[in-house]
C-alpha cells in the first residue's frame, strides 16, 4: 500500500522542513498530534482516502484529519462548492443565505435540534454550550466524565489527562489540570464522575446538585476507551438532570457521524444542547451548538431573555458553510449505513486477527470509528483504558508498523473511516494489523 521514493538517492524533504520548523514553531509544529519520531511527515496532496507526503510516500488515511474528513481528501462536490464561493468572497460583515440553508439541513437531521448557532471549532462549540447552560440555569458548575476530551476550554479539559499518581479515589476523583497554572477557580467549578458507573456517578452528582448547570457527556468518549455509553448509565444521567433542573449537554463533535442525526439517535435520547464540529465543516474550521429553543434563545438580542451575548468574526463564514453543506448532503442515510458496515467489517477482522495470533488486543468503537487496544478486554472507563508501560510499548510498535506499512492512524490506534473507502482498504488494514500482532508477539 505504500509507494516509496528511492531513499538511496534522495534526502527526506520532511526531515529538512522539520529542521526549519523547529526554529519558528514550538516543537516544530502547531499541533502536537502530527509529531512522529524522528520527524513528522509533511503532506503534499491527498485524494480520496489516500495521502501522499513530500517524500512521495502514499498511505491510506484512516485518521482523516482527526475525524474531520468524512469524504476523504479533495472530494469533488466540496472542491466545486468552495471554489464557487471563493469567487464571491470568503467572509462578509453580513449574514448569508448559506448559513440559513445549512442550519435548516442540520436541524432536519435531529428532532432535538430546534435552533442552532454556528461557531468555528468543536472547542468553541463546547465553550458556548457550557456558557449557555450556565446562563439558562444561573448555576456555575458543570460535571464531566474522567478522562473525556472536550477541547481546550479550561473547564472542559479538567481531568482530561489524569494518571494513577494523581487521579485520586474512584469514589471522589481529583480535579486534575492539563495545563500548568490552570486557576483553582476553574478546577473548583468542575465535578468529575466515572464513566459507566451509575452508583458512583449519581452519588457525586447528588453532592453538587444545587450548583450544577449541566452534565457534559460524550456517548462514546475517545480517550476514555471509545466504548459506547451503557444505556442504563445514559438513562440514569438523563433522569438525574431532569430531576435536578440541570441540562444534559452532549459532545457529538466526533460521534455525529454515527447515525444520520448523531449517536444520541441510536440511544433514543434528546440532549438539551449538542455540540458539533469536525466533519460538519467539510474539511474547513467549523463548530455548531444545537438544542432546545428556550435555551438557544438566550443568545437572541431581540428576545426578552437575552442573557448570553454571542458573536464571532468567522462564525458561519460562507466557505465553511458551503463545504459543510456539500459534505453533509452527501452523507445521507445510505452513506452512513454503508460506512458503518465497513467499520464493522474492520472491527470483526481485527478482533479475529488478535485471536488468531494470540495477541493481547481488543477492538472498541461504533458507527464509523474503531480503536485497537493492547488489552485483552474492552475498557469500560478511563482507568481501565489507561495504558501500562508494556501496553504503551506494544501500542507504539503497532502504530509504527502500520505507518511503515502504509496506514495513517490516530495515535491511540484509532481509525476514522471515510466514504471513498471500500472493502479493499478495510481488508488491507485488517491484514496489516494481523502482521503487526505477529511482530509484537516476538517482542521481548
Amino acid at each position: 500500500m505504500t509507494t516509496r521514493p528511492d531513499t538511496a538517492t534522495s534526502q527526506s524533504r520532511s526531515a529538512e522542513l522539520f529542521e526549519r520548523a523547529r526554529r519558528v514553531l514550538p516543537g516544530g509544529v502547531s499541533r502536537n498530534t502530527v509529531l512522529r519520531q524522528p520527524h513528522p511527515a509533511y503532506a503534499a496532496h491527498g485524494e480520496g482516502c489516500r495521502l501522499t507526503d513530500l517524500d512521495g510516500v502514499t498511505r491510506i488515511d484512516f485518521s482523516n484529519n482527526m475525524a474531520s474528513l468524512i469524504h476523504g481528501h479533495a472530494y469533488p462536490p466540496i472542491v466545486e462548492a468552495v471554489s464557487e464561493q471563493v469567487k464571491r468572497g470568503t467572509a462578509y460583515m453580513m449574514a448569508t443565505e448559506l448559513e440559513v440553508v445549512y442550519a435548516e439541513h442540520l436541524c432536519s437531521r435531529n428532532p432535538g435540534f430546534e435552533k442552532l448557532r454556528f461557531v468555528n471549532s468543536g472547542t468553541e462549540a463546547i465553550m458556548v454550550a457550557i456558557k449557555a447552560a450556565r446562563a439558562f440555569t444561573g448555576r456555575p458548575r458543570i460535571a464531566k466524565v474522567e478522562g473525556a476530551y472536550h477541547g481546550g476550554y479550561d473547564y472542559a479539559e479538567v481531568s482530561q489527562t489524569p494518571n494513577p499518581g494523581n487521579w485520586g479515589s474512584v469514589d471522589h476523583p481529583n480535579n486534575v489540570p492539563v495545563v500548568h497554572g490552570t486557576p483553582n477557580s476553574a478546577l473548583d467549578d468542575v465535578v468529575i464522575i466515572p464513566f459507566n458507573d451509575i452508583e458512583r456517578a449519581l452519588s457525586i452528582l447528588d453532592e453538587h446538585a444545587e450548583d450544577l448547570a449541566g452534565v457534559l457527556l460524550d456517548l462514546m468518549p475517545h480517550r476514555v476507551g471509545l466504548n459506547p455509553v451503557e444505556p442504563e448509565f445514559l438513562e440514569a444521567i438523563r433522569d438525574w438532570t431532569r430531576r435536578n433542573g440541570s441540562l444534559l449537554v452532549l459532545d457529538e463533535v466526533i460521534t455525529f457521524r454515527s447515525t444520520h442525526g448523531g449517536l444520541q439517535m441510536r440511544f433514543g435520547v434528546q440532549a438539551d444542547l449538542t455540540a458539533m464540529g469536525k466533519m460538519i465543516g467539510g474539511g474547513f474550521p467549523v463548530g455548531a451548538v444545537a438544542g432546545r429553543a428556550d435555551v438557544m434563545d438566550l443568545m437572541d438580542p431581540s428576545g426578552d431573555k437575552y442573557l448570553f451575548p454571542h458573536s464571532g468574526t468567522f462564525s458561519a463564514n460562507p466557505i465553511s458553510m458551503a463545504a459543510g453543506l456539500a459534505a453533509m448532503k452527501d452523507f445521507d442515510e445510505p452513506a452512513v449505513e454503508r460506512l458503518n458496515a465497513l467499520t464493522e467489517r474492520a472491527s470483526r477482522g481485527i478482533a479475529e486477527a488478535a485471536r488468531s495470533t494470540g495477541a493481547r488486543a481488543c477492538v472498541t468503537g461504533g458507527g464509523s470509528i474503531l480503536r485497537v487496544h493492547m488489552k485483552e478486554h474492552a475498557p469500560r472507563n478511563f482507568r481501565e483504558a489507561f495504558l501500562s508501560p508494556d501496553e504503551n510499548a506494544r501500542l507504539k510498535a503497532l502504530l509504527d508498523h502500520l505507518f511503515e506499512s502504509g496506514f495513517i492512524m490516530i495515535n491511540t490506534c484509532t481509525a476514522m473511516m471515510s466514504t471513498p473507502m471500500t472493502e479493499t482498504e478495510i481488508d488491507a488494514l485488517v491484514a496489516a494489523c494481523g502482521a503487526g500482532f505477529e511482530k509484537i508477539a516476538q517482542m521481548p
